[in-house]
């Protein structure tokens, strides 16, 4: 709908600036249009969200990383000075309403399990966003937490090792073959990103 409204803005203005019409109370000034510009751009970032979640099944390690990427671009919006104050404050707004949000996955340990057995993130992702040590220790501690009560105890049949011997390939083989699927889902996003930013 913003950007709707940006697109046609000079219809809008004549049609609301026509005494006429009946709509002069809905006239926006340069000063309210340039509101609506950059509410339009800080939205940008939950529209590529939601996209991205729209095209496919979501996952749960896909959800940390996006709410991160969420956080980093409202904390970099709310001091950029080219925002205007009312829309620096609505996005601290917004960080701390997310932030909300963000606390609820530590109720479920199932997103930061998911997070470690996906072979893209592992611990090594919340090294890389610098969390605190203590608190990968715990993320760690967690996992095998789980796999000891829940699975652990689970009797693995005798020929599982031949048939994993056989069927597995070797370690440098699989981490070429994971390496490369992730390369061509990144290229693949980011070719997506570029198409969409050309649309608008």
């Amino acid at each position: 709908m913003l950007y709707f409204a940006l697109e046609y803005r000079r219809a809008i203005d004549r049609l609301t600036g026509d005494q006429a019409s009946g709509l002069r109370a809905y006239e926006l000034g340069n000063e309210e249009w340039e509101l609506v510009k950059q509410v339009t751009d800080v939205l940008k970032v939950y529209k590529h969200a939601t996209l991205r979640f729209l095209r496919g099944t979501p996952s749960l390690p896909s959800v940390i990383p996006a709410m991160d990427h969420i956080d980093d671009v409202l904390t970099t919006q709310s001091l950029d000075t080219k925002y205007l104050p009312a829309i620096c404050a609505a996005c601290a707004l917004s960080k701390k309403t997310l932030n909300r949000y963000y606390e609820k996955t530590d109720v479920s340990k199932t997103y930061r399990i998911a997070m470690m057995l996906h072979p893209r993130h592992k611990l090594q992702y919340f090294r890389n966003r610098t969390w605190p040590e203590e608190w990968i220790i715990e993320v760690h501690a967690l996992l095998r937490s789980e796999f000891d009560e829940n699975y652990a105890s689970i009797p693995v049949p005798d020929d599982f090792a031949e048939v994993q011997r056989v069927t597995q390939p070797k370690p440098e083989v699989r981490t070429i073959i994971t390496a490369t699927l992730f390369n061509a889902i990144d290229f693949a996003f980011t070719r997506i990103r570029m198409a969409m930013s050309m649309v608008k």
